[in-house]
């Protein structure tokens, strides 16, 4: 029953928002309250397992595209994010431009988190989008897939470093199998479907958060010399290169001491982004000429159009909440848990089902690696467990939906429909998710 009562109320959240346009924070809110009651949570645990929940998810997820679309912000009143568009287009030219912005996403994705990634090349997809003249998913699909892969499947990344971990596997093996299944998946879900996808799905004319990042084009900005590569391609990549560093600071000091402690504080992703945008006030601010004021004005401006974002990542993060709360995601757990399956399948399955509960990728990953670590070594030891990180991250991508923050995000900056967003976003990770087990098992039966 607590199965049907979570299908059923994602089925009215879907509908709510598609076809009869409720704004989706309240939908959300509301189903979230239904559920819990149809599931019989006490009333006095239900408005806090949603707040709880709501506060989590914001508490990183605000601040991380607050600070980053502060960046962008910078970047694009600067000519920054123009010169990396204007860059990538004249080495890879425009027929090529989508597989750039892949590989870019793989490189810079490694080592944040998806949604970090995201905020720090969302610019640039609007600007060569706008450059080229190109659909937005065109551009922009093959970079989530970039992002998504490296995501659930190669380390350093933090999600696939936990899985390699808990299942006590070869992180240079990971890497490279990672490699191996990681890239083709990435090739079919992003370059291949958005040739495809783009076709049949047309993006309105008007994007108000395209236009933020791309409004440059009058005579201050023809007048304006665009800053350098070197010194944009520097700015974007500071928060990368930090949180680098902060990864390695083990290696480099001693656990412990105040260079490392140092050294892990300035790799955490919201102060490797605060730095960043710190340091673009001079790059992309004083050094091209703006004065405070101006800079103030732009980060002012930048913030109102991702208030409602954030509510409704937020309100996603609520939901998931209320479904763990409410015993459902342990009641998907015991089921995947009794099922006779292979560890690799086993990894996959209990992956992607607290994935469609819960909808992050990283919970999935971490819960689903502490189900079946025991379940794989009581089994014998014979399933590779490189392969069985590759097969609980491909199974903690599949199908991305409502209560995702991920897809929120996507369907806000893209500027599309609920359905949409299922046609592109979710089938581009449940793609993924199905491609690299396929690709898992391959690998199984030649090593």
């Amino acid at each position: 029953m607590l199965l049907l009562y979570a299908v059923i109320a994602i089925a009215v959240l879907i509908l709510m928002i598609a076809r009869y346009k409720v704004y989706p924070f309240l939908v959300l809110m509301i189903v979230s309250v239904l559920l819990a009651l149809a599931v019989g949570m006490p009333m006095d645990k239900i408005v806090k397992s949603f707040e709880t929940g709501n506060g989590n998810t914001l508490g990183h997820i605000a601040v991380v595209v607050g600070l980053g679309t502060m960046l962008g912000k910078m970047m694009a009143e600067s000519g920054g994010a123009e010169r990396i568009a204007n860059t990538l287009i004249n080495l890879f030219g425009e027929k090529n431009i989508h597989w750039a912005m892949m590989v870019v996403a793989i490189i810079v994705g490694l080592p944040v988190f998806f949604e970090v990634g995201f905020v720090l090349l969302i610019p640039i997809a609007f600007n060569v989008a706008k450059r080229t003249g190109k659909s937005l998913l065109l551009i922009g699909l093959p970079m989530v897939a970039g992002l998504s892969v490296v995501h659930g499947l190669i380390p350093p990344h933090p999600a696939a470093l936990l899985a390699v971990q808990q299942y006590h596997a070869d992180i240079g093996k990971t890497i490279a199998y990672g490699l191996i299944v990681g890239v083709p998946t990435a090739i079919v879900a992003g370059p291949l479907f958005a040739l495809l996808i783009s076709k049949y799905i047309k993006l309105p004319d008007t994007n108000a958060l395209a236009d933020q990042f791309t409004e440059k084009h009058g005579d201050t900005a023809v007048k304006r010399e665009l800053p350098s590569f070197g010194i944009t391609l520097f700015t974007i990549l500071l928060p990368v290169i930090l949180m680098l560093v902060g990864s390695w600071a083990d290696l480099v000091f001693t656990p412990k001491t105040l260079p490392n402690d140092l050294l892990r504080f300035i790799g955490q992703s919201d102060m490797a982004l605060l730095i960043a945008v710190l340091v673009s006030f001079w790059t992309f601010g004083a050094k091209r000429g703006f004065n405070r004021d101006q800079i103030q004005k732009f980060c002012g401006e930048c913030l109102a159009p991702i208030a409602g974002i954030t509510l409704i990542v937020g309100a996603g993060g609520g939901f998931g909440q209320v479904l763990r709360d409410s015993g459902i995601s342990q009641q998907i757990v015991a089921t995947a848990s009794q099922a006779h399956l292979s560890p690799l399948l086993l990894g996959w399955f209990v992956a992607a089902l607290i994935r469609l509960a819960t909808g992050s990728a990283t919970v999935a990953m971490t819960t689903a690696c502490g189900i079946v670590a025991p379940i794989a070594a009581a089994a014998g030891g014979h399933t590779s467990p490189e392969l069985l990180v590759l097969a609980t991250g491909s199974g903690s991508l599949i199908f991305s939906h409502v209560n995702d923050g991920g897809f929120w995000l996507i369907k806000e900056y893209f500027g599309m429909t609920v359905g949409q967003t299922f046609k592109t976003w979710s089938l581009l990770e449940t793609i993924i998710s199905l491609m690299g087990l396929g690709l898992t098992f391959a690998l199984a039966a030649v090593i």
